[in-house]
């Protein structure tokens, strides 16, 4: 027989029990224990670690935000979401963000891709900002304590875990987003739909392929398009030991995510590396090329700014020389040429997730939560943040963002309340 503890936390005061230690997590704590002081806060974790997915972003540095301030621009960078989002941005936004960890000795700075992180460069300035909110406002924090059960009683939440049960008048779940739909079992009973997860910010694999040979070559730009979709990106292509990652592949699988899991991730991309030129028009460029340059080595000669290795690389597979001359270079070769610029075609089979950023598409439906407050339409007293509704951006800091907003509004709903 297993036993139980029951904690009645708060018991004079009224009680707020956070699911989750992430971003959305701990910002709806922090955030709702300084706005009331009175209010007793617990924050349950179900393992040993806090703001795990904080401490790795961004290379470890936190990507925290993206410098986007137009809200209609903003809400289109989340595939699943947008119309949610631009009611959310609404009261929190990117502006706000930069305002509440800089208020409180976080300084962000912007990349030249828009990407936000802190001026250390350090994630840790962001997690320990967090944490030192928490203690200065007394939350209480509570590791090791994964939920099995919530159950709504009159007037108040019963939320069991592994070995606890805890008692509260409102309850922010920000458990984050889970990879297989039976991990969502545990909040069945709150007669919520819940979209199936898929996976969203994963690379792509090309097993066996002899690209794989040039891995941490990048191009930039390039454009990707998937067979048989709409789907197209333009920008960074990162090759690395397993295929294809990299800001446009990336933005691929966020914007595909369901599309491609219908497909089992099983398609083929075709690639122009060298966006400026469509096939017609390159072909009419190493025309004029090799009548001004042709005295010169195809190898030693590469027109389009492509990384050597790359550029070695489609020679090799055109089957041209590369001691050659452009003058020298055969029709046969350079129509291969030109294909492998503008339309290179590749076959994926399987992904891999983006370093530790697992990302799903999928959870808590949009429809019964209020935009405005973070709350369950069905439920009183049951609030949503972060990964564990259905919402999700592409990369480049904005899942962080979804996070504080909905971390903010269910925390200053619930004060309020």
């Amino acid at each position: 027989m297993r036993w139980y503890s029951c904690i009645f936390v708060g018991m004079d005061n009224r009680t707020l029990v956070v699911i989750g230690g992430g971003a959305a997590g701990f910002f709806c704590a922090v955030n709702a224990a300084a706005l009331d002081p009175a209010l007793t806060v617990v924050l349950l974790e179900k393992s040993s670690k806090l703001l795990s997915k904080v401490r790795i972003s961004g290379g470890g540095r936190c990507n925290v935000t993206h410098a986007c301030f137009e809200i209609p621009a903003l809400s289109k960078k989340y595939p699943r979401g947008e119309k949610f989002v631009k009611k959310t941005f609404g009261y929190f936004n990117p502006s706000d963000t930069i305002q509440w960890f800089e208020n409180r000795g976080v300084p962000l700075k912007v990349e030249e891709d828009g990407r936000m992180f802190p001026v250390s460069n350090d994630s840790a300035s962001i997690i320990t900002c967090l944490l030192t909110e928490a203690a200065k406002y007394g939350v209480q924090i509570r590791m090791n304590q994964e939920v099995q059960e919530l159950e709504q009683l009159e007037g108040s939440w019963r939320i069991k875990t592994t070995t606890n049960e805890f008692f509260a008048d409102a309850v922010c779940v920000a458990s984050g987003g889970y990879p297989k739909s039976s991990q969502f079992d545990w909040l069945k009973s709150t007669k919520h739909v819940i979209q199936d997860p898929v996976p969203s910010l994963f690379t792509f694999n090309l097993p066996g392929h002899s690209i794989r040979d040039l891995m941490g070559v990048v191009v930039d730009p390039a454009q990707v398009k998937i067979n048989g979709t709409k789907l197209m990106e333009k920008g960074p292509v990162l090759i690395t030991h397993w295929g294809l990652s990299g800001p446009a592949i990336l933005r691929l699988s966020a914007w595909g995510a369901r599309q491609l899991a219908e497909k089992n991730w099983q398609f083929r991309v075709v690639i122009n590396w060298v966006p400026d030129y469509h096939e017609q028009r390159l072909l009419e460029f190493i025309r004029l090329f090799r009548n001004e340059k042709g005295a010169l080595k195809l190898i030693n000669r590469n027109p389009f700014g492509l990384p050597q290795r790359f550029w070695e690389y489609l020679l090799n597979e055109t089957g041209a020389d590369p001691e050659a001359k452009w003058g020298e270079l055969p029709a046969r070769e350079q129509n291969k040429l030109v294909k492998l610029l503008c339309a290179m075609e590749l076959e994926v089979h399987g992904k891999t997730t983006f370093k530790e950023e697992f990302v799903t598409a999928g959870g808590i439906s949009l429809a019964d939560v209020n935009p405005a407050t973070m709350e369950s339409r069905l439920h009183p007293g049951l609030y949503f943040a972060g990964e564990v509704l259905d919402v999700d951006g592409i990369t480049g800091g904005f899942n962080f963002q979804h996070a504080w907003t909905s971390g903010w509004l269910a925390a200053n709903s619930i004060v309020k309340k």
